[in-house]
């Protein structure tokens, strides 16, 4: 069976490091997409799954902490490198407050950078714990293949539209914490106008109707904020 590569985001706005980077990952088995800015980077994010992110903080348009940060609204498991000239004390804990696992200065060592990718994957492949490196999710009674987009219980599965599979996952990497309305539909919609608003209010009642099966699930409307995916273990 021929090995899955994993997937990196690499967001880099100098030209010719982010296209060196991207060749020395690929040829050491990484499936590599480049992004040049922050919002080019949030966007890659949005339409699929990565298994980690090594992100510029000096970028245009959006910067490597706001980028960080909307990263882990959405997916709070995924790993986070930065890459940065920025070296001060002050601005290493800024990255970690952002979200980063890691913090690697430049100039770096290209092994040095292999080394640090395979360490951080495998310390958060442990934590994460509701969700493989495949995107499947165990949410109570069920199980979710969001890149199959089938929800399984006990032999029955229901396939899902895309949308339903994307706000499921949303759900689900934020699994007892509330996600952010406005978030979930710029990632999923890409706007948030009204309409798309009331169109995520319809989806989240299906999704509560495919789920209902679990008496032990819920999904809960968080007054002026989003959504909460709960699951009670008693």
């Amino acid at each position: 069976m021929e090995e899955v590569q994993p997937k990196v985001l690499l967001v880099e706005d100098e030209a010719n490091l982010g296209l060196i980077l991207k060749d020395y990952l690929q040829a050491k088995g990484y499936d590599t997409t480049l992004a040049t800015d922050g919002q080019q980077g949030f966007d890659a994010f949005t339409k699929q799954k990565y298994d980690i992110c090594l992100i510029d903080i000096m970028l245009p348009v959006k910067d490597g902490y706001t980028l960080a940060k909307e990263i882990r609204q959405s997916d709070q498991y995924v790993p986070i490198i930065f890459l940065t000239a920025k070296s001060l004390p002050d601005d290493k804990i800024e990255g970690f407050k952002a979200g980063a696992d890691d913090y690697l200065t430049k100039p770096f060592n290209m092994e040095e950078l292999i080394m640090r990718i395979k360490a951080v994957l495998k310390r958060t492949s442990v934590v994460a714990g509701s969700v493989d490196q495949e995107g499947n999710f165990v949410i109570g009674k069920y199980h979710f293949d969001s890149t199959k987009q089938i929800l399984k219980m006990d032999g029955t599965e229901k396939k899902l539209t895309s949308k339903e599979s994307d706000l499921l996952r949303l759900l689900a990497l934020n699994l007892n914490k509330t996600l952010d309305r406005n978030f979930a539909l710029k990632s999923i919609w890409h706007d948030d106008s009204y309409f798309n608003a009331r169109s995520m209010d319809v989806y989240i009642t299906k999704l509560r109707k495919y789920l209902s099966d679990d008496k032990e699930i819920e999904i809960l409307n968080v007054h002026g904020k989003g959504f909460k995916l709960l699951v009670n273990s008693n």
